[in-house]
């Protein structure tokens, strides 16, 4: 058997024989060869062995995953899908359920007088294309009278003279007051929103038809007159000229009805 005193020489021998502590040329940083092993633990490094202390990782990655080599491929932004609008079956600012009649609804009217207001009014801009020269404040039956009033005489009354119909000279509509604004009297139908007063028929050539200059007029005078028969029907109240001194200047229709059918005046 070996002494201690033997072990305790090889010992020294091969430390005092090592290229490290003999001097010799330091060649441990050059690698070898990789020992088999499974590089999953360890993906973002790979492992190099050495014969000097110190140097554990490589700082070049592992093989590259085969994606990465395929070429870059442009971004593609997807366009925001447009949300479906729902679309009225009707033309957009109609109202009283017909295509012919513009404007907007309103709100519950409460007369200041007792038997005044509107319970659904409406506030009119125009009927079959024919422009109010305000917005007349009304209810829905009176509307939908005034537009067949224009659609089935005015319009094709007028025909191409002067250019045709441009509008309406609206002078009085839903006014909380009295019958002719007389005291005592009874509430207008203006004051229920059934009424509405017209001054004359405004034509495209910027000439106008008037009830105060062309009722007693030849020509003119002629077609107002057919204008003001012609209302008779679509309204129940039909008030001109020939009535009072309180329609010299205008025609007044209202939607009353009368157990004798249409008052025209």
């Amino acid at each position: 058997m070996r002494s201690w005193a033997t072990h305790l020489a090889l010992a020294v021998g091969l430390v005092v024989c090592s290229p490290v502590f003999a001097g010799a040329p330091d060649n441990s940083l050059r690698p070898v060869a990789r020992p088999t092993q499974d590089q999953s633990a360890r993906p973002d490094a790979m492992v190099l062995i050495t014969r000097a202390p110190g140097v554990k990782i490589s700082l070049r990655p592992l093989t590259r995953p085969g994606t990465l080599n395929a070429p870059a491929q442009p971004t593609q932004t997807q366009p925001a899908q447009a949300q479906p609008v729902q679309v009225a079956s009707t033309a957009r600012g109609s109202i009283c359920g017909m295509r012919d009649i513009r404007g907007q609804k309103l709100t519950r009217i409460r007369g200041r007088l007792n038997g005044c207001g509107v319970q659904s009014p409406v506030q009119v801009t125009s009927v079959s294309g024919v422009t109010l020269s305000q917005p007349a404040t009304l209810d829905c039956t009176t509307a939908k009278a005034l537009n067949r009033w224009v659609s089935g005489s005015v319009i094709p009354t007028i025909g191409r003279l002067g250019g045709g119909v441009n509008s309406l000279q609206v002078v009085a509509h839903y006014s909380c007051r009295t019958r002719n604004s007389q005291p005592g009297a009874k509430i207008s139908e203006h004051g229920k929103g059934h009424a509405i007063d017209i001054s004359a028929i405004n034509l495209n050539n910027g000439s106008s038809l008037t009830v105060l200059s062309d009722w007693k007029k030849r020509a003119e005078g002629k077609l107002l007159r057919s204008l003001h028969q012609s209302a008779c029907g679509p309204f129940g109240t039909v008030l001109g000229p020939n009535s009072d001194r309180y329609h010299q200047d205008h025609f007044h229709f209202d939607t009353a009805r009368y157990r004798s059918g249409s008052y025209c005046r």
